[in-house]
This record gives C-alpha cells, sequence and structure tokens, in this order.
C-alpha cells in the first residue's frame, strides 16, 4: 500500500506522479492536475486564515468590551486600584481574555451588591422620611436603584450611611420624646379619667396602635399636638384639684357642723389624702375623674340640705324661745322672722338659714336685754298680781261657812288665808 507509506503532501505527490507514469498520463494533463491541487489548497488555507482571523478580531473585541466593561465598573464602584492591564506584547489574547473575565465577574458581583446595600440604605432613609413627615405614608417612594448605577462609589454609599445615621439619631430622639409625651398623657388621662384611646387618635391614629410591624408617627405636628395636650391635661388637672380642694373644704364644715359620723367620711379618705399632696404627686387613677367630683358635689348637695333642715328646726325652736322671752317680758316679737314668714324663705332658698339664724339669736339678745332692763318692774307686776289673786281667793274662803271645820286641809288653808290677809294690805292704794 504505496498510500500508507507517508502522510505528508510530498509523499501523496510522488505516489501520484508514480500512478501518472504506470498510466502513461501526459504532461499537460499532469500540469492541469497540479494547478487545481493548488488552487484547492490556496483556497482550503484561505478559508483557515480567515477563520484565524475572524477569531482574533472577536478576541480583540470580547477583550476590548470586557476591559471597557471593568473600566466603568472601577469607575462607577470608585476601586480604581483593582485591576491592572498586562503588556499586550506579551501576552495573547486568549490570555488577556481568561485574566479580564474573572476580574469582570467579580466586579459585576460587587455591583449587585453595592445596588442592594445602596435599596437597603435608602429605603430606610425613605421610610424614616415617611415617619418624619406631616403625613405617615406607607407607600414605598424609594427610587429604582437604576437611577444611582452611574455613581456606586463608597464615597457616596459612606454619604448615604452619614445621612441614614444622622436619620436615625434624629428618629430615636423623637421617637423618645413620642414615648415620654404618649405615657405622660397616658398618666394624665388615667388620673382624670379621660379616656386616652380618644384623647391620643385625636392628634394621630398612629399613637395608640399597637404591634412590631406599627410605626408611630413622630412629625412635628404629633410632637406640638403631644405637647399641646398635656398642657390642656395639666391645666384640668389643676382646675379640678381646686374644684374638689374647695369641695372638700365645704364638705369637712358640713362634717363639722351636722357632727357625721366616721363611716360617711370614710369613703372620701382617699380623696382627702390626695388632695394634700402636690400636684405632680398625683398618680392614683381615677382620682381626679369627673365622676369623683360628681360624687363629692352630691354628698356636699345632701348634707347641705340636711343641714337645711336641720337650721329650720333650729330657727322654728329658737324662734319659739324668742316669742316665750317676748311674751314673758310683754314684747311684741320682730315679725320678719315669724315662722310662716322663715319657711317660706328657707324653702325659696332666698335667705341662707344660717343668716336666719343668726338674725333670731340678735333678737333672742335684744329681748333678754328688755326683758332685763323691764326686771324691776315685771316683778312688782308679778307680785301684784299674785297679791290680786290671793285677795280674790281669800274672798272666796271667807265666805265658807265651813272654813273653820276640822277637816282634813282646814289648817293649811287656815295658814294661806293668814298670809293673803299680810299680803293684801301690801297691795298699794288698799289702806
Amino acid at each position: 500500500m504505496v498510500g500508507m507509506e507517508g502522510t505528508g503532501c510530498g509523499a501523496l505527490l510522488r505516489e501520484l506522479q508514480q500512478i501518472w507514469a504506470e498510466v502513461g498520463e501526459s504532461e499537460g494533463e499532469k500540469s492541469k492536475v497540479l494547478s487545481e491541487i493548488e488552487r484547492e489548497c490556496l483556497e482550503v488555507y484561505r478559508r483557515k486564515v480567515d477563520d484565524a482571523n475572524r477569531t482574533r478580531v472577536q478576541l480583540h473585541q470580547s477583550v476590548a468590551t470586557k476591559e471597557a466593561e471593568v473600566a466603568l465598573l472601577m469607575a462607577t464602584l470608585g476601586e480604581h486600584k483593582l485591576y491592572l492591564k498586562k503588556d499586550k506584547g506579551y501576552v495573547s489574547l486568549k490570555e488577556q481574555l481568561a485574566a479580564v473575565t474573572p476580574v469582570l465577574d467579580d466586579l459585576k458581583c460587587k455591583k449587585e451588591e453595592r445596588i442592594k446595600q445602596y435599596y437597603d440604605i435608602r429605603s430606610q432613609i425613605e421610610k424614616i422620611r415617611s415617619e418624619l413627615s406631616e403625613h405617615n405614608d406607607k407607600g414605598d417612594h424609594v427610587n429604582s436603584p437604576a437611577a444611582d448605577e452611574h455613581d456606586l462609589s463608597t464615597r457616596k454609599l459612606n454619604s448615604y450611611q452619614a445621612q441614614l445615621s444622622t436619620l436615625q439619631k434624629d428618629k430615636s430622639d423623637r421617637l423618645h420624646k413620642v414615648l415620654k409625651y404618649v405615657n405622660e398623657v397616658h398618666s394624665l388621662c388615667g388620673v382624670l379619667g379621660i379616656d386616652f384611646a380618644k384623647t391620643v387618635n385625636g392628634i394621630h391614629p398612629s399613637l395608640h396602635q399597637n404591634g412590631v410591624e406599627q410605626s408611630r408617627n413622630i412629625s412635628n405636628s404629633t410632637l406640638e399636638g403631644l405637647a399641646s395636650t398635656i398642657s390642656n391635661l395639666k391645666a384640668e388637672r389643676k382646675s379640678r384639684i381646686d374644684k374638689m380642694r374647695d369641695t372638700m373644704e365645704s364638705l369637712c364644715h358640713l362634717w363639722k357642723l351636722m357632727d357625721s359620723s366616721e363611716v360617711e367620711k370614710r369613703q372620701f379618705s382617699k380623696v382627702i389624702s390626695i388632695l394634700i399632696s402636690p400636684e405632680e404627686g398625683i398618680t392614683s387613677a381615677g382620682v381626679l375623674s369627673q365622676e369623683t367630683i360628681e360624687k363629692m358635689e352630691a354628698e356636699v348637695e345632701r348634707l347641705t340640705e340636711l343641714k337645711t333642715k336641720r337650721l329650720k328646726e333650729i330657727v322654728t325652736k329658737r324662734r319659739a324661745e324668742l316669742e316665750d322671752i317676748c311674751k314673758n317680758a310683754h314684747i311684741e316679737p320682730d315679725l320678719s322672722t315669724a315662722p310662716e314668714q322663715t319657711n317660706a324663705l328657707i324653702d325659696s332658698g332666698t335667705i341662707d338659714p344660717s343668716e336666719l339664724l343668726a338674725n333670731i339669736e340678735s333678737q333672742i339678745v335684744k329681748a333678754k336685754e328688755e326683758s332685763l332692763s323691764r326686771k324691776d318692774i315685771m316683778d312688782r307686776i308679778n307680785k301684784w298680781i299674785a297679791a290680786c289673786d290671793e285677795e280674790a281667793w281669800l274672798e272666796e274662803y271667807n265666805q265658807d261657812s265651813k272654813r273653820y271645820s276640822s277637816g282634813r286641809g282646814a289648817h293649811v288653808n287656815l295658814r294661806r288665808a293668814e298670809k293673803a290677809r299680810i299680803l293684801v294690805t301690801k297691795i298699794p292704794g288698799r289702806f
């Protein structure tokens, strides 16, 4: 097998020439075949060269494209020392491509990570800004990360982080202040017996909504609303304390006046102990509620009515004493304090029973003074009246024919008759 003796072109050509010699091929035909072989070989080489050239161009383009991407990513990420391009004169295109590809992949991964960092930080910034705004919107207002892909440098990232830190501190300070205000409102509402939920909902609904996912509104208007509410609640607390102290003073006066039992006082013992404390020290729930005030006022009203009833009885009794004094002294009592008039005045509320009683007491003092000034004359009149009475009895006694009988009591009448004769002789104008 001559064809198996060599694999090169020269061996094949020698084999072809040997065949031509055996066949007796003409020189012209040989030249023609050799020309065709040379042409076909050139076409094969040309195709191979073209393919190799295209591959080289593609490699050049790939390397250039990847290097451009690397340069852009380095600029975007601000990492200028990340990749240094080698001298192309000593490195093949495939080696350059193999060197730049992992660098590009690494930069792409860093870009994606940086975009996530940007998005996370900006999301937090927008969330805090929303919480600081006048309206606590829950919508996602964070811009698309693509808007910042031209600058993903650590410098800008640090700028966002600094901005986030500032906002977080502001949020923390505001949240602390809001929680402090809310707790103070809760305490004041508890003391005053006011609906806490309704109070804070009037400022902002988020202040009473619970849950980890629920963020409280911490805007300026919310802080101002809480501060204003606290001021109003403190003013209401002071007003109620003043009112309750006045009411308690009236209540204590009525207790003393009416000699109330300890059982009646015990229901207000806690209020008494609270009212002697400073305003800031009053923290018991409901102690300054409207219900407590109304309960105290109702007790004052009850005791006042009872006092009026008793004073009415005392007025009537003292008026009777006045009339007795005036009667004994033969003096006309003051008609302004007559029972029919005093009862009408007390029932209508036109006059304070205490003032009326004081007026009657004054009249009693005057009547006693007048009676004392007439004492000597009244004693004489009383003696004269008594003597006249004895004189009348003596006349009847003298006309009794049995006055000297030894019946029971005769000696007593005899003695009285003797005394009557002596008394009659002393009556002025008799003898």
